[in-house]
Parts: C-alpha cells; sequence; structure tokens
C-alpha cells in the first residue's frame, strides 16, 4: 500500500495537539517531515513523534523528494508566503484558519490551487459535522425559501489569549499557543480571525450567501485585539445579516454557536451549545432533526482525513475549500476597515 506523503509547516501547538497525531494513525500516511522555528522544540516533536526529517527552514520541508501535500499551521501572518510557496511547488495544502488576512492574498492563493489543480483545504471543523450537512441540504431543497435576514452568534472562552496573558485550555498540552499571534493585531490576532471565522465558514458553507456591504464595531483588549464583534451587513440576494461574537465567556465554558436563518417561508435554527437542528415552517409545522452533538462539541478531526482522502482520489467533499475560505477572509478584511473608518464597507 503507497503511504501519502505529507509535510507539516509550522509544528505548534495545535499541529502537535492535532494535526500530527491524526496523520499519524492513519496507516496510508507518512509523516515525512517537520517545520518550526527553535531547534529544541523541533527536536523535542521530532522525537515525540518519530519524524524522519526535521527543519527550521520551511524552503527544505518543500523542497523534500516525494512529498505530496503540507499542513500550514503556522502563525497567522505567515499563512500566505507558506501556502502560496507550497502550492507554487505543486503540493496539495491544508491550511490552517484564518486562511490569510487579506483579500487579495486570498484571491492569490484561489488562482494558485485552481490553475494548479490542487487541493486546498481550511479545516473548519463544524463544516464536516452530520448538523451543517442536513442544514445545507435543507436550504438546498428550498423548505424556507429564499433567505431573507440571519442571525449569527459565537461565544468563546479566551479572554487570557486574545489578551496576551495565557491559555487555560492548554495548560497539560505539549505546546502552548503563541500568545503574540493570537493577541497582535498586527499579525492576525483577535476575535475575529481567530474565533469568528469558524462561524462565517459555516454559515457561508450551509447558506451560500455573498456578502456585500458591513458596517461593524468591536470591544478591544488592551493590546488593541478585537476581544468581541458586532457586525451589520447584506447580501447579494437582498438578505441582511447581524453577526457577532465574544470571546468573553468564562473559562470551561462549552462553545456557543447559534445561526437562525429566516427566509420567506419559515426559519431554519442551528444551535451547537444545546445541540439542536429545527425547521419552522410558517404555516405552523415544524421539523426536529435527531442529531448526534455533544453541547459545544468542536474537533478537528474529520477535516483532515478529507484532505488525505482528496490526495488518494477518494470520493470525498471539501466543505471549507480555497473559494469559500476567501469569502471568509474578505468579509473579515471589510469587517475591520469599517470599524477604522466608521463607515459601510464594501465586501
Amino acid at each position: 500500500m503507497s503511504k501519502t506523503r505529507i509535510g507539516i509547516l509550522g509544528a505548534g501547538w495545535w499541529a502537535v495537539e492535532n494535526h500530527i497525531p491524526i496523520l499519524k494513525s492513519l496507516q496510508d500516511v507518512e509523516v515525512v517531515g517537520i517545520c518550526r522555528l527553535g531547534r529544541e522544540e523541533l527536536l523535542k516533536v521530532q522525537e515525540r513523534f518519530d519524524i524522519p526529517f526535521a527543519t527550521e527552514d520551511y524552503k527544505e520541508l518543500l523542497d523534500l523528494q516525494g512529498l505530496e501535500g503540507v499542513v500550514v499551521s503556522s502563525p497567522h501572518h505567515l499563512h500566505f508566503e507558506h501556502a502560496s510557496a507550497a502550492l507554487e511547488r505543486g503540493l496539495h495544502v491544508l491550511c490552517e484558519k484564518p486562511m490569510v488576512l487579506h483579500g487579495a492574498q486570498a484571491n492569490e492563493l484561489v488562482r494558485l490551487a485552481e490553475l494548479k489543480s490542487l487541493h486546498f483545504l481550511i479545516p473548519y471543523g463544524w463544516n464536516y459535522t452530520e448538523i451543517a450537512a442536513l442544514a445545507r441540504r435543507a436550504l438546498g431543497e428550498g423548505v424556507i425559501g429564499e433567505i431573507e435576514q440571519v442571525q449569527l452568534l459565537m461565544g468563546s472562552a479566551l479572554r487570557d489569549l486574545l489578551s496576551g496573558v495565557g491559555a487555560w485550555f492548554a495548560k497539560e498540552s505539549f505546546f502552548s499557543p503563541q500568545l503574540q499571534t493570537w493577541s497582535d493585531p498586527s499579525i492576525g490576532g483577535g476575535y475575529a480571525h481567530g474565533q469568528l471565522t469558524h462561524g462565517l465558514a459555516l454559515l457561508f458553507w450551509i447558506a451560500d450567501l455573498d456578502p456585500v456591504e458591513v458596517f461593524a464595531m468591536v470591544g478591544k483588549t488592551n493590546r488593541g485585539a478585537d476581544l468581541y464583534d458586532a457586525i451589520c451587513c447584506s447580501f447579494r440576494n437582498g438578505a441582511i445579516g447581524v453577526l457577532g461574537g465574544a470571546g468573553t465567556i468564562p473559562p470551561g465554558s462549552p462553545k456557543q454557536m447559534d445561526l437562525r436563518i429566516f427566509g420567506r417561508y419559515g426559519v431554519l435554527l442551528l444551535d451547537i451549545e444545546r445541540p439542536r437542528l429545527e425547521l419552522q415552517h410558517a404555516d405552523g409545522r415544524k421539523v426536529v432533526y435527531r442529531v448526534e452533538h455533544l453541547p459545544g462539541q468542536y474537533d478537528c478531526v474529520k477535516p483532515v482525513r478529507v484532505f488525505v482522502d482528496l490526495l488518494k482520489g477518494k470520493p470525498a467533499e471539501n466543505r471549507s475549500s480555497e473559494r469559500l475560505g476567501a469569502r471568509v477572509v474578505s468579509f473579515i478584511e471589510a469587517v475591520f476597515q469599517s470599524v477604522s473608518t466608521r463607515t459601510i464597507t464594501r465586501v
């Protein structure tokens, strides 16, 4: 059995906690190399997972013989440099969120991936759940009619991380998250790039809405990163939305993700914190879907496995492609432009 050869570019906290263990558990995958800065930390990861090649130079990793794909899990502001370099070398890419920080960068990755016919996947875990698939199918069947209004609210227990003072959830982890990556707004720190991106990706995949304009306000940490966000927006089909979230719920709380999509003939309700998926029709009928989802559950196993299946040519659905990622990135960029100018901003 031939093994798919994958490299890890950015072997930090999340790669060590999630991506590498999943890939190492798959018999038809070989993690052939890793890259990160810090020689001591690099060697620790190499030894822990028995990986044959380790380097601090990402170009050396990308040049490995027979490499087929890479996981880009470096700091946010380096995603474009690393993902574009991988695509230029003809490698498939799984790129952590945020995909990149600017719409122009996202569009360039779309161009490269499509030009070279390469797979590009952003591992948004909720997009790969049963509850998301059921919701997308229901909307695709037109059961609530044309979408008129959407509401999205997220909540995360990340005040310490986004403020740059710690990470309560990673006390037992092999590495801790890099605090600057999450708390410095100049390199993508803050709630929108770190968390709200998940909710936006879920909304845009389920409903396939194309945002046009936004007006936004944010509350900031003492380091200037957005800690909670409030966004009004419009979509190309004429619908409007109220979207936002906060990183201020108490440590240990389950993740909150509440999505309500109002249409001409009814409303779809999706709640991750108290798992439910309901359709309420205008004539009073209600459909309650049975879903198996733990309260507030988020995991990122399925996207990694889908990435491997895509590389092997197996039937698999990419629910978080480069085009969806570009839509999320452009939306968040417009949010920050609106905040800085205090005006309605085009996406």
